[in-house]
């Protein structure tokens, strides 16, 4: 029998691990996908953050737990990885959001800054992706990879813009999500990327305070930037059966800017 909307959209049963998840865009994602029903388990660096963003979520009735973990870190993806699933069971859905950037003109740009960047924002995906893949979704039939890219990774910056290592990590990210969904098909995983735009998050809020924030906003046929509700609808198009047949896909949440850029 064919599901009604709500049904395709429901994740009861399901767990979600949400990477770099205790604030800004990843807290968001968390409350869409446990919103609509499923456990969480909270991955991000700072012990007290997590606590806070948990205590959050377990406020709005969503069952939430948390690990804190750094994963530009190899031990520490596995130990993330494996501690999720003895405590959860299961991945169901993955989401890789833990970033970083570094702003520096691309000639003084330092070369520990782009590895810090790349490890964490490409590197940290792969194995977080592969263990997860591994030992959960493919013995289990299944499951759903969504990477944070960025509209970064589409294009080039405004000049007054200098993120050379953070753009080239996104532009990964989206490739690395398709070559990922191509060959993971056949298992029953379905990879897909968002790529938001300008939000009032941490990292990205002094960005925009240096900017302007109207005239950020005026750059987008939207004319403003993103709020704490605009990443929650995709997040779960592609968490949820209603996305089951998306795979390999990117879209750009950025309230129209990469129409207007040539993204």
């Amino acid at each position: 029998m064919t599901r009604n909307i709500q049904q395709l959209f429901d994740l009861k049963g399901k767990t979600a691990l949400v990477t770099g998840g205790s604030r800004g865009l990843g807290l968001q994602m968390a409350h869409a996908l446990g919103e609509a029903g499923a456990r969480i388990m909270l991955s991000s660096r700072k012990a007290e953050d997590l606590e806070q963003a948990t205590a959050e979520l377990q406020a709005a009735g969503i069952d939430a737990r948390w690990i804190a973990a750094d994963c530009g870190k190899e031990e520490d993806i596995r130990r993330l990885a494996d501690e999720t699933l003895e405590r959860m069971g299961k991945v169901d859905i993955l989401l890789n959001n833990a970033g970083a950037s570094w702003g520096a003109p691309a000639e003084d740009h330092p070369v520990a800054a782009w590895d810090k960047v790349m490890n964490l924002n490409v590197r940290g995906y792969f194995i977080l992706s592969q263990h997860v893949a591994k030992h959960s979704m493919i013995p289990n039939g299944g499951g759903r990879i969504i990477n944070i890219a960025s509209i970064a990774g589409l294009n080039g910056n405004p000049k007054e813009m200098t993120t050379i290592a953070y753009n080239t990590s996104k532009g990964a990210v989206i490739n690395f999500t398709r070559a990922l969904a191509a060959e993971w098909g056949k298992y029953k995983i379905n990879v897909n990327a968002v790529c938001p735009g300008f939000f009032m998050t941490k990292m990205a809020e002094g960005l925009i305070k240096s900017m302007g924030e109207e005239n950020m906003a005026a750059h987008a046929p939207l004319n403003r930037l993103g709020d704490d509700e605009d990443l929650k609808g995709l997040t779960l198009l592609y968490a949820s059966d209603a996305g089951k047949h998306i795979t390999g896909q990117w879209m750009a949440v950025d309230g129209g800017v990469s129409v207007v850029t040539g993204g």
